[in-house]
C-alpha cells in the first residue's frame, strides 16, 4: 500500500500536466486571491480594483495621457476608457484634451482623487498584513514576477 502511495506522489510531482505543477495556475490563483483580498477594502473607498490601479499610476505622476496609463497597466484604451469615465463621474479625476496635441487626452487628479491616496495606504497595509511577508520578501517576489512579465511580453 505504501509503495502505491509513493508511486502516486512521485507521478504527481513528475507529471508536467498536473495542475499543481502549473506556473500559470499558481499565478492565476494568486492574482485571483489578491484581487479578492483588495475588493472589500476598496469597496469602502468606492473603488474597484482597476480604478485603484489607475489611481496608483496618477498618484505617482499626475497629468499623464491615457496611452501612458494604458502602457503602465498593460491595458488597451478600450478597457481603460470605461474605468476612466467612472472615475471622472465619481469626481476623482478629470479628462482634458492636451492643448499641444488634441488627439491626446490628459488625465489629472481632482482634489478628492488626491485626498484618497492617504486612505489607500491603509488598504495596502491591510493586504500586506494578510500576506505575512516582509517588505524584502515582497520586493523579491515582485522582482521575480516582473521577470516573468517581461519575458512573456518580449515573446509577443
Amino acid at each position: 500500500m505504501a509503495d502505491s502511495v509513493n508511486t502516486i506522489e512521485r507521478t504527481t510531482i513528475d507529471d508536467p500536466l498536473h495542475l499543481d505543477n502549473q506556473l500559470c495556475y499558481a499565478l492565476y490563483a494568486a492574482a485571483h486571491r489578491m484581487t479578492k483580498s483588495y475588493r472589500p477594502l476598496l469597496e469602502r473607498l468606492g473603488l474597484t480594483y482597476p480604478q485603484y490601479l489607475v489611481l496608483l499610476v496618477l498618484w505617482e505622476q499626475d497629468g499623464v495621457t491615457v496611452s501612458e496609463i494604458g502602457r503602465r497597466l498593460r491595458l488597451d484604451s478600450g478597457t481603460l476608457t470605461p474605468v476612466l469615465k467612472r472615475l471622472e463621474a465619481a469626481e476623482l479625476l478629470r479628462r482634458t484634451r492636451r492643448q499641444s496635441d488634441e488627439r491626446e487626452v490628459e488625465i489629472g487628479l481632482t482634489p478628492q482623487g488626491l485626498a484618497l491616496k492617504a486612505e489607500a495606504q491603509a488598504v495596502r497595509e491591510s493586504v500586506m498584513c494578510q500576506l505575512e511577508m516582509s517588505e524584502p520578501e515582497i520586493r523579491s517576489l515582485r522582482r521575480d514576477l516582473n521577470v516573468v512579465i517581461e519575458r512573456l511580453s518580449s515573446a509577443e
